[in-house]
């Protein structure tokens, strides 16, 4: 396993995005190590003071105007995590836990947390040695940080709690034991530093935003697909239409499909002579709704990468002007706003996939294919159900894509009395993407057998490459078979960049 350095303050969305997918280990670029010490002293001076301090020498939330003894600020820490360790639901996946761990690094890394080196040290070790501590998935509602679920990071690097290591979950001790590493424990304000903040919010959305890049690449390759497979027309591609209108990601969608379908003989046998004079837009619009979408994950990237640089708890260290300030960073409102946003790319992206389905299976719009897409409709069925599936996963998505930073609601005794729900906000994209990823397998496979239907005329080489990779795992559809494992192989293909791969051609890149 190799490591990333990362620098705080100019990590971009590509180098978050190899930690999720590659679950690197992570260290911080050692230049930020001195501005972090800077810091901890200012903490230092101020517990040996006797000015009030909020989360140093005091309570927490509603009980902020409570003063603690010095003698007694390691137990508030303790204190603070176990108590705030209330997350319920499944455990949240280790990638989401290892990019977790690492925006966590980033904000301590800032150098306006006061929290140790010893806390940076420990972190990076646990990354790199694959102790990965088991964090609930529900409990946040993205305000005063993600509460609950940083709270169970924290146990597991206080020794409490549980980690996996080496494939078992097991206590936090002993996952460190195993892994050769010593529990740390806490010092004033580094529990708050640890439980404060959006990381676990923010590494909800970005996962939710990859996979939804990787979505949008896939939905290009499975509707230049459908449009050669009903023999629909490429004139909508045209580069000059996409140029007078302007929208960055309409522009790279059409240039995209067309180099897809650069070649299909397909297309070659019904440039002339063709009595439609327009598809439907489910074909001739493509472009337009998924490079919007596009565009949209884009913005959404933007503030993400911004967040991911942020230090988000509460009080900041404001080393320059030797002050420790109680603010509002940790409200995780830009983080909800980016998580509506992918939502909505990802329903529409589904929206317009499932239509196509719809298309390719009726014999009214499909240009001559059989019913279905079965060689003896009628006695078979064919991809009849398979389509009515995706119906299902396109509405379910529309409901799941109603927002989520509107849904405020009071908290902590009216203190926190304005929260952006986030964190539920970005876990409801990861059920999105899978209904996503589903709805373009069965396009996939459709598409694949109009194609096969078209035979002996082929259709361009890259979406043959295309074609070849889906039959690698699915046989062409005869009679009628159980059909649920070659839905689930072919949303595995989507999901995983398979026949992304298979094109070998250039796509858009998600950074500006």
């Amino acid at each position: 396993m190799t490591t990333l350095t990362l620098t705080p303050g100019a990590v971009t969305v590509d180098h978050l995005a190899q930690v999720y997918w590659s679950e690197e280990s992570v260290r911080l670029d050692p230049a930020c190590r001195p501005d972090i010490e800077r810091a901890h002293a200012c903490i230092a001076r101020a517990v040996a003071g006797t000015d009030a301090v909020y989360g140093v020498n005091t309570g927490f939330g509603k009980l902020a105007s409570v003063q603690i003894a010095p003698e007694d600020t390691a137990t508030l820490q303790r204190n603070l995590i176990l108590s705030h360790c209330c997350g319920v639901g499944d455990a949240i996946p280790r990638r989401h836990a290892r990019l977790l761990m690492a925006l966590k690094l980033l904000s301590l890394g800032r150098g306006a947390s006061g929290v140790r080196l010893e806390l940076v040290d420990l972190l990076e070790a646990m990354l790199s040695k694959g102790v990965t501590p088991v964090i609930p998935a529900q409990g946040s509602a993205g305000a005063s940080g993600d509460l609950a679920p940083l709270a169970h990071m924290a146990a597991a690097m206080m020794g409490h709690g549980e980690a996996e290591y080496e494939g078992r979950v097991m206590p936090g001790a002993g996952a460190l034991a195993a892994a050769g590493l010593t529990p740390v424990e806490l010092g004033p304000k580094e529990g708050l530093a640890l439980i404060n903040g959006t990381q676990f919010s923010t590494a909800f959305a970005l996962a939710g935003l990859f996979g939804a890049w990787r979505g949008a690449h896939s939905a290009l390759v499975t509707s230049a697909l459908s449009t050669d497979a009903i023999m629909g027309s490429t004139a909508p591609l045209h580069p000059e239409i996409h140029a007078l209108r302007g929208h960055r990601g309409q522009i790279e969608a059409s240039e995209t499909m067309r180099a897809l379908l650069a070649g299909s003989e397909i297309r070659e046998s019904h440039v002339d002579c063709d009595a439609r004079v327009q598809d439907p837009y489910c074909i001739r619009c493509q472009p337009q709704v998924t490079g919007a979408a596009m565009d949209v994950l884009r913005m959404a990237a933007k503030t993400l990468e911004i967040e991911a640089n942020a230090a988000t708890d509460n009080p900041l260290v404001l080393v320059g002007a030797d002050l420790i300030v109680s603010g509002g960073n940790f409200h995780a409102e830009p983080v909800g706003f980016a998580a509506d946003m992918i939502a909505l790319a990802i329903a529409e992206i589904g929206a317009i996939a499932q239509r196509r389905v719809a298309l390719i299976v009726d014999p009214v719009l499909s240009f001559n294919l059989p019913p279905f897409l079965t060689p003896r409709p009628g006695l078979n069925s064919g991809y009849m159900i398979a389509e009515v599936t995706t119906a299902a996963l396109m509405s379910e998505n529309k409901h799941l894509a109603n927002p989520c930073v509107t849904d405020s609601t009071p908290t902590s005794a009216n203190q926190e009395d304005h929260v952006s729900m986030a964190a539920h906000g970005a876990r409801r994209l990861m059920p999105m993407l899978d209904n996503l990823n589903r709805i373009l397998g069965v396009e996939l496979l459709c598409a694949a057998q109009g194609i096969d239907f078209r035979a002996p005329l082929a259709t361009s080489a890259a979406l043959q490459r295309v074609v070849a990779r889906v039959r690698e795992e699915v046989e062409t559809l005869g009679d009628d078979r159980y059909m649920a494992p070659d839905l689930e192989r072919a949303a595995q293909m989507i999901a995983s960049g398979a026949i992304i791969d298979a094109t070998s051609i250039n796509l858009p890149e998600l950074n500006e």
